[in-house]
């Protein structure tokens, strides 16, 4: 069975342009093109660009999933992987959407809250096991023991700059900025003092491995390519740039 680029774009929510344009970028090649020159999709297609719908709802840019779509030859692996991420962020959501509804009920009650249940599904431990395999558990700790320590107004203050930092990133790079200039580099050096707030100056190899990571991992990467496609890459590059001429191991 197959279908027309018409069909699949109002099935999938987008349009022909773009399917076209996800062509042209050897993301998603037609099954066939017909003696009018229309193209036409078959399963494998459709799973194809289910794949790349998930990536790009996770905030990946396209020349990033066109690198995922190529490293995950396995089709049935890499949806399993979808499928987790999924799974994950529908419990997470869950739990949020459970948390903000007793909070409203006792509110409006007038009955007393507990922490545990404001904040369940906001736990920044969320991520103890996967920083722990990544960095150490001693990593970890200190993370966790500065975060407590901040407070609400430190917390909300710290990932401010955060939001701020990504922001000119996205301008940097929507305005053409060289990695290696003047702007790119002010912004590394503004990115790497936030990541010392937390602890010592990065290292050279810390600093550019987590640009690495932007890039790689869809859940880092989109805080940057909501701001512009491409923009992840572009920290990626600036921040390597600078670690290699500012920073030591």
């Amino acid at each position: 069975m197959e279908w027309s680029i018409q069909e699949i774009a109002r099935k999938a929510g987008t349009t022909s342009r773009t399917l076209r344009h996800y062509g042209d970028l050897g993301l998603l090649a037609p099954s066939r093109l017909g003696s009018n020159g229309y193209r036409y999709y078959d399963q494998d297609a459709l799973v194809r660009l289910q794949r790349i719908l998930l990536l790009r709802e996770l905030g990946l840019s396209l020349p990033a999933i066109k690198g995922v779509l190529e490293g995950q030859r396995d089709t049935a692996v890499a949806l399993r992987a979808h499928l987790r991420l999924l799974e994950q962020e529908q419990a997470r959501i869950g739990r949020q959407i459970a948390s903000v509804r007793t909070t409203l009920h006792k509110t409006e009650e007038g009955r007393e809250l507990m922490a545990e249940e404001v904040f369940d599904g906001f736990d920044h431990t969320a991520h103890e096991r996967e920083v722990t395999e990544r960095w150490g558990r001693a990593a970890y700790e200190e993370g966790d023991r500065w975060w407590r320590a901040l407070g609400e107004e430190g917390r909300e203050a710290f990932l401010g700059e955060h939001e701020a930092i990504a922001r000119d990133w996205g301008s940097a790079r929507e305005a053409g900025a060289d990695a290696a200039g003047e702007r790119a580099q002010e912004i590394a050096r503004r990115h790497c003092a936030w990541l010392s707030s937390s602890s010592k100056e990065p290292s050279r190899s810390y600093v550019i491995g987590l640009g690495e990571m932007y890039v790689a991992d869809p859940r880092f990467g989109k805080n940057y390519d909501r701001y512009g496609d491409g923009t992840a890459a572009f920290v990626r590059d600036a921040l390597t740039i600078y670690a290699e001429r500012r920073l030591s191991d």
